[in-house]
């Protein structure tokens, strides 16, 4: 598999400033860009198949001589990215400001002129945040728009699910181990091959030091938890509202994906997002909860037939 290129770009914060990594494949220098931004625990690997299949059929496309850049970024706190000084910065606002700073930087190295966003969760809800706010300062609006299983509303047991081992980092003897652990909580991932589900694991732990024969840990830093972990039930009704007034004024072409056994996106909320708004379009898979991986060749086909048809 052709591997991406990481980068860095530096973003301000509270207590100075971190550096933000990301992945970016296809041609680095194609206006054609779309984010892919990952779930809460996870970082921008996850969309390796994703990214791949993109840059394989624009390039095997004569009508996009231009190419495509595909940019995974790993939100602060994850993957190869800096751990911040204060937890608090581990909320939504703070990673949209990153973004901003991620694609004013994408634009400076080469104009954007085509734009679309591809959000898993967390993801997702900064592609509301950025895409329902017209008056930021982007290059250009969001042309298209996938969310992953996430909507303005939020079904409280699947956040107190995911409160229950956030931040429980824990150490392992060899990746297996940490796979098998990671597979524990995210079976509602859906079906995946142990080739598939390793590959998946492999970015989301580091060795704990240089030597040989070293443990691993997971990759993100555990204070992700703290402010997650202050959420209640009223404020998260509070952050409903006014996600749905973003929500609804989305301009771009919205794809909604769901699981269709997925305990945090309800079947009321997805037939609600295709009612207002942008009335998005809804795709949902079976066998599948919180939340489609976008490896398999179905879920694959759906986001690349969506952002390049």
């Amino acid at each position: 598999m052709t591997e991406p290129t990481l980068k860095y770009v530096t973003c301000p914060d509270a207590e100075g400033e971190h550096r933000m990594a990301y992945w970016q494949w296809g041609q680095p220098d194609s206006g054609h860009v779309v984010v892919c931004v990952h779930g809460l625990t996870r970082q921008g690997r996850d969309f390796d198949v994703l990214a791949q299949a993109l840059c394989e059929q624009v390039q095997q496309s004569a009508q996009r001589p231009t190419g495509i850049r595909v940019v995974c970024p790993d939100v602060v706190g994850r993957g190869e990215s800096d751990w911040l000084k204060d937890p608090m910065g581990y909320q939504v606002p703070a990673y949209v400001a990153d973004m901003l700073v991620l694609l004013s930087r994408l634009h400076a190295q080469s104009p954007i002129t085509t734009l679309d966003w591809v959000g898993t969760s967390m993801g997702g809800l900064m592609g509301i945040v950025v895409c329902g706010q017209p008056d930021l300062p982007l290059a250009v609006p969001v042309r298209r728009l996938v969310l992953n299983d996430v909507g303005p509303t939020l079904q409280w047991q699947a956040i107190v699910r995911i409160g229950a081992y956030l931040g429980e980092a824990g150490y392992f003897s060899t990746l297996q181990d940490a796979a098998d652990a990671m597979w524990a909580v995210s079976q509602s991932f859906g079906p995946h091959t142990p080739e598939q589900w390793l590959a998946l694991s492999r970015p989301m732990v580091k060795p704990v030091s240089a030597a040989a024969d070293s443990k691993f840990r997971l990759h993100y830093d555990p204070a992700i938890a703290v402010p997650f972990k202050l959420a209640t039930e009223a404020s998260a009704q509070q952050d409903e509202a006014t996600l749905w007034q973003l929500y609804d004024h989305i301009k771009a072409e919205t794809l909604l994906i769901r699981g269709a056994l997925s305990d945090l996106l309800s079947p009321e909320t997805a037939r609600a997002m295709t009612e207002r708004g942008p009335h998005a379009r809804l795709v949902e898979f079976e066998g599948v909860g919180h939340v489609p991986t976008l490896i398999a060749k179905d879920q694959v086909a759906a986001v690349a037939g969506f952002l390049l048809g």
